[in-house]
């Protein structure tokens, strides 16, 4: 009796609880009694269940500001009113439909259901952001009119409310626009020089390429990557480093589509380390070995001496890099950042260049060992999308660009060399960055 009293959107919230808690209770009690990766799939499916059903109450509330609130008006019952609600009803469809392509629909080229797919989600989040502002703004205008409610204030609010949604819709399609062209563009390659303590003399002016976030998956695939590879060779660089989520899935459904990083052919080495994504795969061993057989190595909580290609044995940096924080996270076995081990070998007497995904581990890090020189870190897309620029600038200790910390160390963050699901970009750009390193 008492959930028939409940609004729908309580309701609504009330179902994606229960997911959550379903979640919770899949780590807890089936983690030991079924098989690793058959959990994971589970936990997936259930984060794609929970993720829909939060945007359950978004597509309502999108429902009602563009469809619902037009029955009051003459043209509800025409041919063009239909078409609208069918527009509307199969744009909700497809932005929910997103989530799921992950799980079923990935290969070596993305398909185009995904990428429609993904490209209404993006513009489900500009427009449920601009109804949201402008709405709030309608409230705050009644509020002030609230006083002289009369029949013609009641018409007016009506019209206010329209055109609320005509605008949000209108900016939403033309920002939607604007992100497809903005994506679809290559790379900008940045150059930035960064200025390592401790380096040798004889490395003073090495290259180095830091690629992030490629997101290889549904709406990313392998053509995309060969472009990228092609424009690291065109750069020359002595060492190439990826900073994490390469990957959204599996090496069964992926692994044809990683072959071009086989062309890469840094003198000094291309280095990868894990982000979050790669654990979301469940598949993060089984990635390394593909990774190697492309000359591609992983930091595994570990370092290497870059060596110096024109100085002596003792000119040489310490290149680290840790596991994904979220491996911790997931309690992913034998995975999980471990600075003490990555940092084992690393002389006090030269510089460390450190390679964490995420600008939080790079903070811990930083933390721990303030002698770190240079933290090159990836993730935050630099929000990818307005308005996600805004959320992920407060969730992040850095955002995006170089940052100097101290005395001696700078932490530079990658906005992503692809993008990750939505093929879009607004507010922010996808970047090779070519760091020249140089001596103090």
């Amino acid at each position: 009796m008492v959930i028939k009293q409940l609004s729908l959107e309580a309701k609504i919230a009330a179902l994606a609880g229960i997911v959550f808690f379903s979640m919770i209770a899949s780590r807890t009690y089936l983690a030991e009694k079924i098989e690793v990766k058959r959990l994971r799939w589970l936990l997936k499916l259930q984060m794609v269940l929970f993720a829909n059903a939060l945007m359950l109450i978004g597509s309502l509330h999108i429902w009602r500001s563009t469809v619902t609130m037009f029955y009051r008006w003459p043209a509800v019952h025409s041919h063009c009113f239909t078409f609208w609600k069918v527009t509307v009803l199969m744009f909700l469809i497809l932005a929910h439909s997103s989530s799921f392509t992950v799980l079923f629909l990935v290969a070596e080229e993305p398909y185009f259901f995904s990428l429609a797919a993904y490209t209404c989600l993006g513009g489900y989040i500009i427009l449920l952001f601009f109804l949201f502002t402008l709405g709030s703004l309608e409230q705050g205008y009644k509020l002030l009119v609230h006083r002289n409610t009369n029949l013609d204030t009641v018409s007016k609010h009506g019209k206010l409310a329209m055109k609320k949604t005509v605008l949000a819709v209108t900016v939403t399609v033309a920002l939607t626009v604007l992100g497809l062209l903005n994506a679809s563009q290559p790379p900008a390659v940045k150059s930035v020089e960064i200025t390592v303590h401790k380096l040798p003399l004889s490395m003073d002016g090495l290259k180095v390429v830091l690629l992030s976030d490629i997101h290889l998956g549904p709406t990313v695939g392998k053509s995309k990557l060969e472009m990228i590879v092609k424009m690291v060779k065109a750069l020359k660089p002595d060492l190439t480093v990826i900073v994490g989520d390469l990957t959204d899935s599996d090496v069964k459904d992926l692994g044809p589509a990683v072959e071009p990083l086989g062309k890469l052919d840094s003198p000094l080495g291309t280095y990868f380390v894990t982000g979050n994504h790669e654990y979301y795969t469940s598949d993060v061993n089984s990635w390394f070995e593909s990774l190697k057989s492309l000359r591609v190595h992983p930091l595994h909580n570990e370092n290497i001496k870059i060596m110096s290609p024109r100085g002596g044995e003792s000119d040489w940096f310490c290149l680290a890099g840790v596991d994904d924080i979220e491996a911790n996270v997931l309690r992913y076995s034998g995975h999980g950042m471990d600075l003490e081990k990555a940092l084992g070998d690393c002389g006090v007497d030269h510089a460390i260049v450190l390679l964490a995904h995420q600008p939080l581990a790079a903070k811990w890090a930083l933390q721990a060992r303030p002698d770190i020189n240079l933290v090159l870190s990836g993730h935050t897309h630099g929000g990818q999308i307005f308005p996600l620029n805004i959320v992920t600038y407060f969730m992040n200790p850095f955002f995006v660009g170089l940052y100097k910390v101290g005395q001696s160390t700078s932490v530079y963050v990658s906005p992503g060399t692809m993008y990750y699901g939505i093929p879009m970009r607004l507010g922010s750009r996808a970047e090779i960055t070519e760091i020249v390193l140089r001596c103090p």
